[in-house]
């Protein structure tokens, strides 16, 4: 797949000089405001579940069980989405406006195309989950909220394209303040469509869904107009021709988006995998483990934030044809991405009583469930660097379109690897919960290994 792509052109204005010092500034410049976009939408999600929390645990349960059937459809989408950004870098790096506007044109369009069959499946959430076997009071509730949340699938995929064509033309910012703003108006409009204030029906779980529909709209709109008349956006007339569908550059959206999808899908169905494996060992492993993942989803906000900044910075340097920034880029990136987030898992492991104890309080009662969530963060030290190393890596890879053999690496380390390890260690050697996350610690840097590894032989090719 490395053909897909002209890199042969001269190098342009505004590359920044060829040494580490500003490759690690340019790569920290697009990373920061990547991070806290994404920082705001699990905001926005956390916000959504606060409000739900009012309506009742079995409100809380359903949405839980909502969000389960309509991730794994956006997972999907969102691996599509990706690959618009190393289109469009490889383009901004060639110095090829046309390029760069064909190639968020193919991601709307794919956004749309994908979007309708998705729905299908949060549609019919509460089918598929009595098929799972779950209650059917709470798979009715579920689907209540997913009436509501699936019709904002479409304009969610079409603000990653957009953001992703931002953060490739070196301004991220757009996204982030749109985002910043959205977190507010999502928290208002959510709690007003589920009570019925300020004159608007009470909705209850449809309400909390349709809210959050609304708000994905707006952002999009709101993403959308931006990129039509703000320059620098405006100047590569993004909107133009917007009603022609470019196959040639779609089939090559998918060809680096699906593989990327499915390796998302592979990561998303080990997590789920997870709470499964810890549910059959305690109702404290559950609690323990679900706490100790949701303190690893906020960290995992960094690297992905390098990692997409990753994706950016090495496609630019392999559409203007410069082989070694490539290697240099991929290079910076992994530095950065490992010292910060080995400060944070300094920062986590010191303070891991107080965040056991901010989810489950001081009490006595509470005091075995702490001590478990304490044990798998010290654990979980490790993972979290190598889940860091893959993200920023993987998004190295998808700077010069390689994508393919990443979906293998991804079942090599998830499903050959952590899971059978976890498994292992958990029921066999009488680890428990403590064997669950050391197995998917030594299976993601398996996946890491394999990816560093790939990065390093394409670089060596390249400048061959």
């Amino acid at each position: 797949m490395l053909d897909t792509v002209q890199h042969h052109a001269q190098p342009q204005a505004g590359v920044p000089p060829n040494h580490l010092a500003a490759e690690f500034a340019e790569t920290l410049r697009l990373a920061v405001p990547l991070m806290l976009t994404q920082l705001g939408q699990i905001a926005m999600i956390t916000t959504d579940l606060a409000m739900i929390g009012h309506l009742g645990e079995r409100a809380v349960a359903a949405a839980a069980l909502a969000h389960t059937v309509y991730f794994v459809n956006f997972t999907f989408g969102l691996g599509l989405m990706s690959a618009v950004s190393p289109l469009a870098a490889q383009a901004f790096g060639a110095g090829d406006p046309k390029l760069i506007r064909r190639s968020l044109r193919v991601g709307l369009w794919v956004a749309l195309l994908i979007s309708l069959p998705m729905m299908a499946s949060p549609l019919y959430g509460e089918q598929i989950l009595l098929a799972l076997g779950q209650v059917p009071q709470s798979a009715a509730l579920a689907q209540r909220y997913l009436n509501g949340l699936a019709w904002g699938i479409a304009p969610a995929l079409g603000f990653i394209a957009l953001r992703s064509m931002m953060s490739a033309v070196n301004r991220p910012q757009a996204p982030l303040w749109i985002t910043v703003a959205a977190i507010p108006i999502n928290a208002v409009l959510v709690y007003a469509l589920i009570h019925g204030l300020f004159g608007l029906p009470e909705l209850g779980l449809f309400g909390a869904g349709l809210g959050t529909t609304l708000v994905n709209l707006g952002t999009f709109l709101a993403a959308l107009a931006i990129a039509a008349w703000r320059k620098p956006f405006a100047d590569y007339h993004p909107l133009a021709r917007l009603w022609r569908i470019d196959w040639p550059l779609m089939r090559q959206l998918i060809a680096i988006g699906a593989p990327i999808s499915f390796s998302l899908l592979l990561e998303y169905g080990l997590f789920s995998s997870a709470a499964l494996l810890m549910g059959l060992i305690s109702t404290t492993a559950l609690a323990a483990h679900q706490i100790a993942l949701q303190v690893t989803a906020v960290l995992f906000m960094v690297p992905l934030g390098i990692g997409m900044a990753a994706t950016v910075r090495v496609g630019h340097a392999f559409g203007r044809g410069d082989m070694v920034a490539v290697r240099r880029a991929g290079l910076v990136a992994a530095v950065l991405g490992i010292a910060l987030v080995s400060a944070l898992t300094v920062a986590i492991i010191l303070g891991r009583y107080e965040l056991g104890r901010l989810f489950f309080g001081r009490s006595e009662a509470s005091a075995a469930t702490v001590e478990l969530t304490a044990t798998l963060l010290v654990v979980g030290a490790t993972f979290f660097i190598g889940d860091g190393l893959q993200t920023i890596i993987g998004g190295a890879l998808r700077g010069i379109n390689d994508t393919r053999l990443t979906l293998v690496f991804a079942a090599i380390g998830y499903w050959c690897v952590a899971f059978p390890t976890a498994w292992l260690l958990a029921f066999h050697t009488g680890l428990g919960a403590t064997g669950v996350w050391v197995g998917f610690s030594v299976g993601t840097f398996v996946y890491a290994g394999l990816l560093i590894l790939r990065f390093r032989t394409l670089a060596r090719r390249l400048m061959a």
